[in-house]
């Protein structure tokens, strides 16, 4: 199966979720007026938009450069480190436990879930956000998603980590692949196999369920399903075999510090904090005597 035909599936099965939450969720008439009034909203989260686009820029188009700066320049190896941890401490990395009880059913499940339900979970409540009356929540969201790429990328940066389907192949098998060989055509396109720790499956995915919690009084039942998505989407980066324990961790932590700079600050309080930080620093340099 080509890129193409991977990505048109995607998007057939994605979209056919999101139109359905969209009905049973948001609801026709709250839908209508979103499409109707979209330029204000838009302008509302224009900042939140630009701040999540230019990491995303940033995450994509310094592909090669971000490999040879965590390869060769800044980047430690902690796989064994992660994998001994968690024999210290659990007594068996966790995935061994997953992948001992695996069936035909449960693999199907997580495949879907991996794919199908994390794209689903990451979309659908910008839709849903997008058709409340005011957009805080939305630009909320969008901000806690860039500060998951952005900490993510640095984490990445600075910490190479293999996943365990990549650090011992008798030990862990690689179920994605085994159940869904056509979803490597997608993978490899998207990310690299050190792109470990954290996992950003989970941080993303915690990060929805987090402000799903918040926002309850909006969607209420919302909340227990972003939660199952996003617990089974963590559940299942580990009984594929795609990342450890101690990733989903990270995940989690990082979900929560994502969630409190986005309900905190906004784009615009940052960029006024960081002139005015620069700007202090370059007077105490220009200052005479100071050298």
């Amino acid at each position: 199966m080509t890129l193409a035909q991977v990505v048109l599936e995607l998007t057939l099965v994605v979209t056919t979720m999101l139109v359905a939450a969209t009905l049973v969720f948001v609801g026709p008439r709250r839908l209508v007026a979103a499409v109707r009034g979209y330029r204000w909203r838009l302008e509302a989260c224009l900042l939140p938009i630009a701040a999540l686009g230019v990491v995303l820029a940033l995450r994509w188009s310094t592909r090669d450069v971000v490999l040879r700066l965590e390869r060769r320049v800044i980047g430690h190896n902690i796989t064994h480190t992660l994998f001994a941890l968690e024999q210290r401490l659990l007594g068996e990395t966790p995935v061994v436990f997953l992948q001992s009880i695996q069936t035909e059913t449960l693999t199907e499940f997580f495949v879907f879930i991996y794919i199908y339900g994390y794209a689903f979970l990451l979309l659908f409540p910008i839709i849903a956000y997008f058709a409340l009356e005011e957009m805080e929540e939305l630009s909320t969201l969008l901000l806690a998603f860039a500060a998951n790429y952005g900490i993510g990328l640095l984490c990445y940066i600075l910490f190479i980590a293999y996943g365990p389907r990549n650090f011992d192949p008798l030990l862990f098998e690689p179920l994605l692949y085994d159940a869904f060989p056509q979803s490597r055509t997608l993978t490899n396109q998207v990310n690299q196999n050190t792109n470990v720790f954290p996992s950003l499956h989970t941080s993303l995915s915690m990060t929805v369920f987090f402000l799903a919690w918040l926002t309850r009084d909006r969607y209420p039942l919302w909340v227990p399903l972003s939660g199952f998505l996003a617990v089974s989407v963590a559940l299942s980066t580990m009984y594929l075999g795609i990342h450890w324990f101690l990733d989903v961790v990270a995940g989690t932590v990082l979900a929560l510090v994502s969630v409190y700079i986005g309900v905190n600050y906004t784009v615009d309080g940052i960029v006024s904090t960081g002139r005015r930080h620069l700007s202090r620093r370059f007077a105490r340099i220009g200052r005479p005597g100071d050298d």
